[in-house]
């Protein structure tokens, strides 16, 4: 009777075995098919030196900053540009920038659109109440070193699009909460949002 039962076990030991090799298989085949379906994430610092490139294919995002869009252009981090930077912005009707200063040249072109830049004093222990002075399609205008300053979309129908070229890339961004903020208590972000996927460990402010 022994010998019967430890045929039996033998019989079916292999075939238990066999199946769970089998199941195994199957969910390996399953997990690898699940994994294909789902969409890779684009890379929010994809690298890219070729001399053209498709702005169309270029990664967009809104980093968090509400009716806002932005594109790396041309980029320090992401396409080795050593004195300049390119962003292209889109800046949703009513919505407004963080007010902020840094330690580069910005030049701005509007693409699209009308809006409103907020410029504030430097000459002041804080910003002060801005200047506020109309912007619209086909007009450039600069924002000198350390200014602090915020642009607006004040207009109510479109969209406020507009070409940035700084100096000095990666940009080092104070921030401020309001135009009373003391100067000394704005906030450094650096690396700033858009470049937090290229650069992660911050550094010092040069």
């Amino acid at each position: 009777m022994a010998s019967q039962h430890t045929a039996a076990a033998a019989v079916r030991g292999p075939s238990i075995a066999g199946a769970g090799c089998r199941g195994a298989l199957l969910l390996a085949l399953l997990l690898a098919a699940a994994a294909a379906l789902v969409p890779v994430a684009e890379p929010s610092c994809p690298r890219d030196n070729s001399v053209v490139k498709d702005i169309n294919k270029m990664h967009q995002s809104n980093y968090g900053i509400g009716g806002f869009s932005h594109i790396t252009v041309a980029g320090a981090l992401a396409h080795g540009m050593k004195e300049v930077e390119v962003w292209l912005q889109t800046i949703s009707v009513g919505q407004r920038t963080p007010i902020h200063r840094h330690s580069c040249e910005e030049v701005f072109v509007v693409l699209k659109g009308r809006g409103t830049l907020l410029l504030g004093s430097t000459s002041l222990p804080y910003p002060g109440t801005p200047q506020e002075i109309p912007v619209a399609q086909n007009s450039t205008f600069t924002v000198p070193v350390n200014d602090p300053h915020q642009v607006w979309n004040s207009d109510e129908h479109e969209d406020l699009q507009v070409l940035v070229i700084i100096s000095r890339p990666p940009v080092k961004i104070f921030l401020y909460d309001d135009w009373s903020m003391r100067h000394t208590a704005a906030k450094l972000k650096f690396p700033f949002v858009w470049d937090e996927g290229c650069l992660d460990a911050p550094k010092d402010e040069l």
